[in-house]
This record gives structure tokens, sequence and C-alpha cells, in this order.
């Protein structure tokens, strides 16, 4: 199966190494952040809706069995699919005692349509007990770690309120690449305070860590935010969809070709979305995306440098 990107598409990394596409199912662990229970903060991160990032995910209230139950039902609705990624998505998902997490997370690799275990958390929030249990759930199925990072500008994190360090979050990597744990590093575009210039260097920075994965993520501006408050009260620019779309080919420029983009835009709920409105429009975006590729002549070829997680 050849990859019909140019860049190395999760999707394409999916289909060689389990044979066919693979869905990825949005659940939710029932746990908090602690930039919401006080131990950071009681706000949570500026740009963060009151689902800790989870609009999409599966209710709590549900046993984690049932959550991949439904959301399976949901795919299958529209799909033909037979294989998932249990996503827990919403808040914080190491952020609760580690007996807690292995019955959740063992539940959602037992499921035998399930073939990747992906957990999105802080890089603060990676203990060496839950370090231990990751590495031991890894030897059953593939574990990955998403690590919010957004950006590497110590400026942009204050203002953002993400409560680390990029130390912290470097240590961490690092901790997950001695666990033979791949990672995938979220970034926003477009946040208030920062140029063009900073955007890249994040990704460049990205870049050279040695991740199996990244996620581009357009800032969204929901009602139930912050950051949405601050914009209502003070509107600030916001990047147009031209400007986006040659933002992802400068991103993808700086990144080596062994690293997976997971994302490349992004979905904001849209009865909370604010701006920018064109989001909403997501394939026009990533056709437009494509188009830019092409006009820059952005292809990279097979894939040559040796990824040590395929």
């Amino acid at each position: 199966m050849w990859n019909d990107k140019r860049y190395y598409s999760i999707d394409y990394y999916l289909k060689q190494t389990f044979g066919e596409k693979v869905y990825r199912l949005a659940l939710n662990g029932g746990m908090t952040c602690p930039n919401r229970d006080g131990t950071l903060g009681r706000r949570g991160c500026i740009f963060c809706s009151s689902a800790g990032s989870g609009d999409f995910a599966q209710q709590s209230s549900k046993p984690i069995a049932r959550q991949l139950a439904a959301a399976k039902e949901q795919i299958r609705q529209k799909r033909n699919c037979q294989k998932f990624i249990a996503y827990f998505q919403a808040y914080t998902n190491t952020y609760a005692p580690v007996s807690y997490l292995r019955k959740i997370f063992t539940e959602a690799i037992t499921d035998p349509d399930v073939v990747v275990l992906s957990i999105a958390t802080r890089p603060d929030c990676l203990s060496p007990d839950i370090l231990a249990l990751l590495t031991e759930l890894n030897q059953r199925k593939p574990v990955w770690i998403e690590l919010g990072l957004q950006s590497i500008h110590p400026d942009t994190s204050r203002f953002i309120r993400s409560g680390f360090t990029l130390e912290c979050f470097h240590a961490s990597v690092q901790a997950l690449a001695r666990c033979n744990i791949p990672v995938i590093v979220h970034v926003i575009l477009g946040l208030p305070c920062e140029t063009k210039a900073q955007m890249i260097e994040t990704v460049r920075h990205v870049g050279s860590l040695g991740v199996f994965g990244i996620k581009l993520q357009l800032l969204h501006i929901l009602s139930d935010t912050d950051l949405g408050a601050l914009y209502k009260e003070s509107p600030f620019p916001l990047l147009s969809q031209d400007e986006y779309c040659e933002l992802i080919v400068d991103c993808l420029e700086q990144l080596p070709e062994s690293i997976t983009i997971h994302r490349l835009t992004g979905d904001g709920p849209k009865d909370l979305l604010i701006a920018p409105m064109w989001s909403r429009a997501k394939r026009s975006v990533l056709n437009q995306i494509e188009q830019t590729l092409r006009k820059r002549d952005t292809w990279q070829g097979k894939y040559t440098k040796a990824n040590p997680f395929i």
C-alpha cells in the first residue's frame, strides 16, 4: 500500500503495520488535570474546553468496554472497519492511581478489535510507577503516549498556563524512549502571542527529538474557555485559511521524513467554536494543504530513514 500523501501519514503507517485502515475511538477515563483540581490551577489551559479537550470522547459514566462498543458502533454505521486505536483523550489520562489506570487500560487493550492503546497526558504526570505500567502494557499491545507541548517558548507556555517547563517535557520524552514507548507531540499553530517564525521553531525542535509522531493543531477559540473570553473582549488577529495552509507546508518541510504526521488541522465543536469559522470546512482545508504541497513540490519520496517503532 503506497503512501498517497506528500508526508508520512499515520494512516499509511497503520495500513503498513496492520494491513488495513485503523480507526481511532475517543474514550474518557473520568480523570481530571493538575491544572483543574487545584494542584497547579483551577481554570485549565487557556484554550482548553470544559471537556478537557475530549469534546468528541465517550461519556466517562460508561465503563470502558461500553464506551468502546458505542464508539465502534458509531463508526461502523458509516464504514466497514475491524481494527481500532483505543484513545484516552479527555483531560490528563495518567493522572490517577496506578491501580485505576491498570484497570481501565487493561480493559481497553483486552478488546480483540483494539490494536493500539493511545494515551493523551501531560509530561509532568508520568511517575516511575506509571512508566512501569505503560512498559508492561506495551508488551501486550503497542502503547503510544501523546504529550501536549503546544510550544517550546517560555512566554507562550506562561500565557497558555501549561504549568510545566520544556525541561520537564524533554525528561518525559527521554524516559518514554528508554521504555521503548512511542511519543506523539501536540503543537498548536496560531497562538496569539507567537510569530510564524516561533511556530516553525517549535516544529523544528520537535522534529529533532526523534519522536514517533506529531499533531499539528490549528488554534480553535471556543466559547467556554478563557481564551474565548479574551477574544470576545479584545479580538486579536487569527490565521486565514490561506496563511494556515502555507504555514502547514512550512512546518512539514522542517520535519524528518521518519516522523508520522497524525494531524494537520483539527475539529472544534461546532456549538462552541467562535473562530476561525473557516476551520469548520475541514475537508476544504485538507484539500488546500494538499494543493499547496503540490505547488511547492514537497514530495519526500520513499521513507528511507530508520524508524525504531516500525
